[in-house]
């Protein structure tokens, strides 16, 4: 186990009717708000209205910035930051999911960045110089991205459509809404595509080369089999509220970098991801399931060991089989059947993209970087062979 801080400032205000609360702590902060939202599913819902019947009790202005889409865009990131200067505004709300809450905090970040925000997310070294950003608050919609409590956000720029992140302390929400209540209106496929990147983030943590790490280890495994057993569930019984507060909060313990403690993660899998969810506006959750399964076959070898403890304890893969390799390739089968069973997509062909632009996602993965994930080291030909076996 490695040496480790942690550092976690976000409120987490959790229940039903929670919204009420938005802007009683919003108050703490600010006076001045920029309500930032996507399409119409939380007026439909009677989010967008309990939001802000509850920032009008508390006498606070607010301006109103919608059309957020998944994979959130830099060019309304920038026009989130020129309202926020031009109306003065002292607090940005996020109300919706990982989309709108990395879109908040990119403008959080850049109203108090000198320069233009994607410098930070193209060259993560220029965050040692952003030490404030806007307070950020939360009222969470989707459960998956983690957004909500985490260090990080996502951004596509669409001039050549990049999708990078950023990673700092100062973008975390000072806090979170969460009402389970609040998903249940979701589309199955959104609901699939959420527990897809909420097992994502726990198989990112977990695929580590850090020995010793046992505790941490138990703890991602009880989420894992949390997510594995509840979101079925949630498609089956989409208004249980115990199904929907377990993924709800598995979801921001998931992200909110506990789990990190004492390890190294990989996160190549994302990285890889984000280039087709840049390329091809899928979901990331879907490209998530596509990559994951490829990504194992390509690199279980530089830590078998690491797999079949997975395989044994995640999916209960029996030690009986006659190899490590069959034990590893099982349990690969099974969290596919998973997958298929959620009604999400394991293979590019699945979801209508072929190998034409794989050596071209491969080398754009690699823009600004020397090389992509932790447990194996991965360069534009290692991505280049996990796209193929992902075809």
């Amino acid at each position: 186990m490695i040496n480790f801080e942690f550092y976690n400032p976000a409120r987490i205000i959790f229940g039903k009717d929670t919204e009420f609360q938005a802007g009683k702590q919003i108050a703490k902060y600010g006076k001045r708000v920029l309500l930032h939202y996507g399409g119409g599913s939380i007026k439909a819902n009677g989010v967008y209205d309990k939001v802000v019947k509850s920032l009008k009790e508390e006498g606070l202005f607010f301006v109103e910035l919608s059309g957020v889409v998944p994979n959130p865009r830099l060019s309304l990131v920038r026009e989130g930051i020129e309202l926020c200067k031009e109306n003065n505004l002292d607090f940005v709300l996020a109300v919706g999911g990982g989309s709108v809450i990395d879109s908040a905090k990119a403008i959080a970040a850049g109203v108090r960045y000198s320069g233009d925000v994607w410098e930070l997310y193209m060259d993560n070294s220029k965050l040692a110089g952003l030490t404030e950003a806007l307070p950020v608050g939360v009222v969470l919609t989707i459960p998956a991205a983690g957004s909500e409590s985490s260090t990080a956000s996502v951004i596509t720029n669409e001039e050549g459509w990049l999708k990078r992140a950023i990673n700092t302390e100062v973008v975390i929400p000072k806090f979170a809404v969460l009402n389970p209540e609040s998903s249940y209106t979701l589309p199955a496929y959104q609901t699939a595509c959420g527990a897809s990147d909420i097992f994502a983030h726990l198989m990112e943590r977990y695929f580590t080369q850090e020995p010793n790490v046992d505790f941490t280890d138990r703890l991602i495994e009880a989420n894992m089999r949390t997510i594995l057993n509840n979101a079925p569930l949630a498609l089956k019984n989409p208004n249980d509220y115990n199904v929907r507060a377990e993924i709800m909060w598995a979801g921001a313990v998931a992200h909110n970098n506990l789990l990190n403690t004492g390890r190294i993660g990989d996160w190549g899998s994302h990285d890889i991801e984000h280039e087709i969810s840049g390329a091809y506006d899928i979901a990331h959750g879907a490209g998530l399931s596509i990559v994951f399964p490829a990504w194992m076959k390509y690199v279980y070898k530089q830590n078998v060991d690491k797999f079949i403890q997975f395989a044994m304890r995640v999916f209960n893969v029996d030690f009986s089989f006659d190899d490590k390799e069959k034990i590893v390739f099982e349990m690969i089968e099974r969290l596919e059947a998973w997958y298929v069973r959620m009604g999400l997509p394991i293979r590019l062909s699945d979801v209508n993209i072929g190998s034409e632009r794989i050596r071209e996602m491969a080398d754009k993965c690699m823009v600004g970087r020397t090389h992509v994930g932790n447990f194996q080291k991965l360069r534009a030909d290692d991505i280049y062979e996990i796209y193929k076996l992902a075809l």
